[in-house]
């Protein structure tokens, strides 16, 4: 009989015929497991709540740049403070503006800064976004000569 040193009654006459894996080597990999998938969990809960966040301030921010376009292309800014809401399309969503004399304004041209924040409630809590822009008042009437 032509066996080779140390082989255990589950081995052949090849190292090829030698299957399965031990005990003590099905129980590391358990135990490996057992620490390592609750973190890479926990990886994938902080990644999906980090994509949830920058998708909000994402709509935030593009829902306060089209409120404030309209803002100033109506010259509705000029009337005072104004709030509103995006429904029915984005109902989570909460607008308000704020109008004050820009500090900058060395002209005397009477620029104001037009602050629009946008709200909205994620995980518990409020969260918002700010635009700025600066706009000056324009006469309503033209005149002719």
């Amino acid at each position: 009989m032509n066996r080779a040193p140390f082989s255990g009654p589950a081995c052949g006459a090849g190292l090829s015929a030698c299957h399965g894996f031990t005990l003590i080597e099905v129980l590391a990999t358990l135990m490996l497991l057992a620490i390592v998938l609750p973190t890479i969990m926990r990886g994938i809960t902080l990644a999906q709540q980090a994509a949830d966040s920058s998708r909000h301030r994402t709509e935030a921010a593009g829902l306060a740049q089209m409120e404030l376009d309209q803002i100033v292309a109506a010259q509705s800014w000029q009337t005072g403070d104004q709030s509103g809401d995006f429904s029915p399309d984005w109902p989570n969503y909460t607008w308000k503006s704020t109008v004050v004399p820009w500090p900058g304004d060395t002209t005397g041209a009477g620029i104001d800064e037009i602050d629009l924040t946008v709200n909205w409630n994620w995980t518990g809590k409020q969260e918002s976004v700010v635009l700025s822009t600066l706009a000056y008042p324009r006469s309503q009437s033209t005149s002719t000569q």
